[in-house]
C-alpha cells in the first residue's frame, strides 16, 4: 500500500503546472509563460506562472503554492471544528485561463492536498480539487466533450463517481445571488480521504492529467472563430460574474487570504478586464439570451452507464 509522501506529492503538483504550462504555450503559438517564483512568504512558498496577450490566452495563470501554518484557517476548520488550532500543510495547483476569443470558454482547475496535525491525536489529510468550465457563447457539443472527458478520468474509480463530484460542482458554483450556475460545470470534490491514500493520490493524479485533453480541444475549435464588440461587450459583462464568485462564495480564496498566503497570486485568478452594467438584460432570443436558457442551469450533458 502506498503510503503518505508530501514530497512526493509536491513533485507531481510541480510537475503537473510545467506539463500544463506547456501545453498552453505551445497551443498559443506566440505569448510564453513567465514565472514568478517567490520564496517564504508569511510561511508559504510558491511558483506563480503568467501568460498574457497570447493569440488565444488574454491571461492565464497557473499556480503552485506550498503553505504552512500554526492555525487551521477558519475556511477549512469550520468544517473540521476539531481541528481548530492545529498546525497544517496545504499545498496544490491552481490554475485560470481566460480568453480573448469569447468563443473560447475560461477555464478553471485545481488539485490539492491537505495535511492538519492536531496536538492530539494523528494527523487528518485530505485531497480536493476538480476543473469546470465558463462559456460565455456555449456550444453543446463542447460541453459533452467536457464532461465526456471527466467521466472518463472518474470511471476507473467507481461507477459513481463522476455523478457525485459532477452534482457537487453544479452545487459548489452555483452563484446563490445570482440564482444562477458559473458555467457548466465540470467537477468538484473536497474532504477526498476515505478511500486509500494510494487510491486517493491516483484519482486527483487523474483528474489534473485530463484537464488539457477536456480544455484543449474545445480551444482548437473555437479559437479562430470571428467575433465584434457586441460578443466581446458581453465577455467582459460575463466576467463579472466569475469575480464576483471569486470574492463572495470561493472557499479556495478566502483560505488562501486567511492562510495568509501571497496575495498576488491569490488574486492573479481574476480576468484583466471586466464590466458591470445595472440590470442588464439579453434581447429574447439571442445568442447571450440562450446561455441563460440552455445551459445556466444544471443538466445532464452525458449518458452515463448505469452501475451494476
Amino acid at each position: 500500500m502506498k503510503k503518505l509522501d508530501l514530497l512526493e506529492i509536491r513533485n507531481y503538483f510541480e510537475t503537473l503546472q510545467n506539463n500544463i504550462c506547456i501545453a498552453l504555450e505551445e497551443e498559443d503559438g506566440h505569448s510564453f509563460f513567465v514565472a514568478d517564483n517567490w520564496g517564504k512568504v508569511n510561511s508559504a512558498e510558491g511558483s506563480t506562472r503568467i501568460m498574457c496577450s497570447g493569440t488565444f490566452v488574454e491571461r492565464a495563470a497557473i499556480n503552485f503554492s506550498h503553505v504552512r501554518g500554526n492555525k487551521l484557517p477558519s475556511a477549512a476548520s469550520t468544517r473540521y471544528p476539531e481541528l481548530a488550532g492545529a498546525s497544517f500543510q496545504a499545498l496544490g495547483v491552481s490554475l485560470i485561463i481566460h480568453p480573448l476569443n469569447p468563443y473560447v470558454p475560461t477555464a478553471h482547475a485545481n488539485v490539492r492536498f491537505f495535511i492538519a496535525e492536531p496536538k492530539v491525536g494523528p494527523a487528518i489529510w485530505w485531497f480536493g480539487g476538480g476543473y469546470d468550465l465558463t462559456p460565455f457563447y456555449p456550444f453543446e457539443e463542447d460541453c459533452q466533450h467536457w464532461h465526456q472527458t471527466a467521466f472518463n478520468a472518474c470511471a476507473p474509480f467507481g461507477p459513481e463517481v463522476y455523478a457525485k463530484f459532477k452534482k457537487w460542482c453544479d452545487n459548489y458554483f452555483f452563484l446563490n445571488h445570482r440564482n444562477e450556475t458559473r458555467g457548466v460545470g465540470g467537477l468538484f470534490f473536497d474532504d477526498l480521504n476515505r478511500w486509500s491514500f494510494g487510491k486517493c493520490f491516483n484519482f486527483v493524479q487523474s483528474i489534473g492529467d485530463s484537464f488539457t485533453q477536456a480544455y484543449l480541444p474545445i480551444v482548437r475549435r473555437r479559437k479562430a472563430t470571428e467575433y465584434g464588440d457586441r460578443e466581446r461587450d458581453f465577455q467582459l459583462y460575463r466576467r463579472g460574474r466569475y469575480v464576483e464568485f471569486n470574492l463572495i462564495q470561493d472557499r479556495g480564496t478566502l483560505f488562501g487570504l486567511q492562510a495568509k498566503g501571497r496575495t498576488e497570486s491569490i488574486l492573479a485568478s481574476m480576468p484583466p478586464q471586466a464590466i458591470w452594467r445595472y440590470n442588464w438584460q439579453p434581447e429574447p432570443n439571442s445568442a447571450e439570451a440562450k446561455l441563460y436558457t440552455d445551459f445556466l442551469q444544471a443538466r445532464e450533458w452525458i449518458k452515463v452507464p448505469l452501475a451494476l
